[in-house]
C-alpha cells in the first residue's frame, strides 16, 4: 500500500495545511494557532489546567512550558484552587481576551470560507466520517491484529 493510499495520509496532510495557515493567520497577531486554540478553550470563569490538557491532547505537564509563556505575554493568569492545592485554573487577562477576539474571528471567517465552498452533504458527510473514523481510532487495538498474524 503506497502512503498516498492511506486514510492517515490525507488527515496528516489536510491538517497540517489547516494548521500552517492557521499559524500564518496567527503569527500577524503575535501568537501561534496553539495559543489562540488555548484561548478560545479558556472559560470566563476559568479552567482547569487538566482540562486545557486534554482539549489540546497533551499531559498537563507538557502544557506547562506553553503556560508560562502565555502568562509572560501577558495573556493569561493561573490560580490555585483554595480548597485543593493540586487544582489550577487558567484565566484571561484583558490582553488575553483581545487576543481571543481575534483568534475566534479568524477560526469563524476561515470556517465561513469552507461552508462557502463545500455543500452541506459534503461537510455533514465529512463531519460523520471523521466522527466514525474518531471512535475506530480510540477502540483500535493493535495487538489483536498482531496476534492473529502470528497464529
Amino acid at each position: 500500500m503506497k502512503q498516498q493510499e492511506t486514510v492517515d495520509y490525507f488527515l496528516k496532510v489536510v491538517w497540517q495545511n489547516v494548521s500552517n495557515t492557521y499559524n500564518q493567520i496567527a503569527s500577524g497577531f503575535g501568537i501561534t494557532q496553539a495559543i489562540g486554540y488555548v484561548l478560545i478553550n479558556i472559560e470566563k470563569e476559568g479552567t482547569a489546567v487538566s482540562k486545557l490538557a486534554g482539549l489540546l491532547g497533551v499531559k498537563a505537564t507538557s502544557l506547562s512550558r506553553m503556560l508560562n509563556n502565555m502568562e509572560e505575554l501577558g495573556l493569561i493568569y493561573r490560580e490555585t484552587s483554595v480548597g485543593d492545592k493540586r487544582s489550577v485554573k487558567v484565566y484571561l487577562t484583558e490582553f488575553g481576551q483581545e487576543k481571543r477576539k481575534l483568534a475566534k474571528g479568524v477560526v469563524i471567517a476561515f470556517n465561513d470560507y469552507l461552508n462557502e465552498h463545500l455543500s452541506t452533504h459534503e461537510k455533514n458527510n465529512l463531519i460523520n466520517t471523521l466522527q466514525k473514523l474518531n471512535k475506530l481510532t480510540l477502540a483500535y487495538n493493535p495487538t489483536e491484529k498482531y496476534e492473529q498474524e502470528d497464529k
